[in-house]
């Protein structure tokens, strides 16, 4: 009876709010800013071309949480962005809520650009939204991946219900270059055997590259392949685009990178580890 009167308290959950932002120039570094757990570091290399690897400190998202990157670069400089680890969108305990992950890319006249996160692996009840957007100017060099990986086969996880809303766009010269809108929700997830959905997949990858004769380097790239991951090339007009998926997300990852080696003719950011 006195158990009855208990009243559960309520409980405000905490949430995470990052904003990281770079701006490079040809000479170095212009603009630096990062808040809250959004961090953005500048590694030394060995390469020319400088890099920044931005990390979220809270070690993963869930409902209600918020990260804001920015990543420019100025006219004729060249810049490579990544992630320090694979991003990890966990469960949501609050019905309808999602944490939400902003992603700004400006590429200038005769600047290269490519920007190459580690993967997202999304987790039961996960919801997450996600907005990436790269204006680019009319001669720039624009690469991107994007590996999304429905929880971790090595552990035994089985993801039926989650709720994914993916959107990326690539503005030349202010018109659309591309645009790719992506939603994984339960009901897809329930017919994931299906060929027009995920065909059983559980690791799905996009590699776009946009650059002046980007066509041409097709048939290479369909040249390239990985046990376990089925991969399908297409290039015209300045652009190239790999979609590929596997039954779990180390194949795929090594299949992106041989394909984002090939593209790059050079060693991926360090914090890959292949």
């Amino acid at each position: 009876m006195l158990d009855s009167a208990v009243k559960t308290p309520d409980v405000t959950l905490q949430r995470v709010r990052g904003r990281g932002h770079v701006l490079m120039g040809v000479s170095g570094l212009k603009d630096l800013h990062q808040s809250g757990s959004a961090k953005a570091m500048l590694p030394k290399v060995h390469s020319k071309v400088p890099e920044v690897v931005f990390l979220n400190t809270s070690g993963g998202l869930t409902a209600g949480d918020q990260l804001d990157y920015r990543l420019e670069i100025e006219d004729g400089g060249s810049l490579v962005g990544t992630t320090q680890t694979a991003e990890r969108a966990y469960a949501s305990r609050v019905e309808g809520e999602a944490a939400s992950v902003s992603v700004a890319l400006r590429a200038g006249e005769g600047a290269t650009l490519h920007w190459l996160p580690q993967e997202t692996i999304l987790f039961e009840t996960s919801r997450l939204k996600r907005h990436t957007r790269a204006e680019i100017a009319g001669d720039a060099e624009f690469l991107f991946s994007e590996m999304i990986v429905l929880g971790r086969t090595a552990m035994g996880e089985m993801i039926d219900t989650l709720h994914l809303s993916d959107r990326r766009e690539i503005i030349r010269a202010g018109r659309v270059e591309f645009m790719e809108p992506l939603e994984i929700d339960a009901g897809l997830l329930a017919a994931r055997e299906n060929g027009a959905t995920l065909a059983g997949a559980r690791a799905i990858a996009t590699v776009g590259f946009f650059t002046r004769g980007a066509e041409d380097v097709a048939e290479q790239i369909k040249r390239l392949s990985q046990d376990g991951v089925v991969a399908g090339v297409s290039g015209w007009n300045g652009k190239l685009v790999i979609r590929a998926h596997a039954a779990d997300g180390y194949p795929l990852r090594r299949y992106v990178a041989q394909v984002l080696n090939t593209l790059r003719r050079t060693a991926l950011p360090r914090v890959w580890q292949i």
